[in-house]
């Protein structure tokens, strides 16, 4: 399955400058890649609009050939947010949140360490590494074909880090679900891509495959 971002360009009013100007690159669901560029510069909004959140205002998001605005219901290419805690309706516990994607298997709660009693829980009720592995989960579902992950464990420590990383690479591999990362670590690109891709308006790129 072909991702093609295809000469998008994008502001969030007419006062305000230009994020991304015919920007195009375009993936396989076997690759894995990083997109690179300091803050503020574009990557989250290219993410948002990669995932149908936002509109380009000009070119075209495809997923084989199809606009990605033309999905309805359950989006093959599902996003994990940087701050969980804006991901989830505060008001539903975590079970209830879960069920609002696509059909997740068992094996993906137990191998993300999601314990049972958790998903009684509200959010409030969670630590940001647990309530961002319901996050994950959640954008596993069985027809997802290209994840992106926003700097998905900035917040986290260590441990958690890695857990979730060996988890989600073990993954999308299994699976062939590309996989597009946003990260502030180097390193962390360096081992989890198998290329990276500048961001911004120096970048209008032609970063085809």
């Amino acid at each position: 399955m072909k991702l093609e971002v295809r000469d998008v360009t994008y502001q969030y009013g007419e006062k305000e400058r230009v994020i991304l100007q015919d920007f195009s690159f375009s993936m396989t669901n076997q690759e894995r890649v990083g997109l690179v560029a300091p803050s503020g510069v574009g990557k989250t909004t290219l993410c948002k609009l990669i995932s149908g959140y936002l509109k380009p205002d000009q070119g075209q998001i495809l997923l084989d050939g199809k606009d990605v605005s033309a999905y309805k219901g359950y989006c093959p290419i599902q996003m994990i947010w940087q701050q969980p805690e804006l991901a989830v309706n505060p008001r539903l516990p975590m079970r209830a949140v879960l069920e609002e994607g696509d059909e997740i298997e068992e094996r993906i709660i137990r191998g993300l360490g999601i314990e049972q009693n958790w998903l009684n829980r509200f959010p409030s009720e969670l630590s940001g590494g647990e309530m961002q592995r319901f996050c994950i989960a959640r954008a596993l579902g069985k027809r997802t074909r290209f994840l992106i992950a926003d700097e998905i464990s900035t917040m986290l420590d260590l441990i958690t880090q890695s857990q979730i990383w060996n988890f989600l690479l073990k993954e999308v591999e299994a699976r062939e679900i590309g996989l597009i990362a946003v990260s502030h670590s180097q390193p962390l690109l360096d081992r989890i891509c198998t290329r990276q891709i500048p961001v911004g308006l120096d970048n209008r790129s032609n970063c085809y495959t």
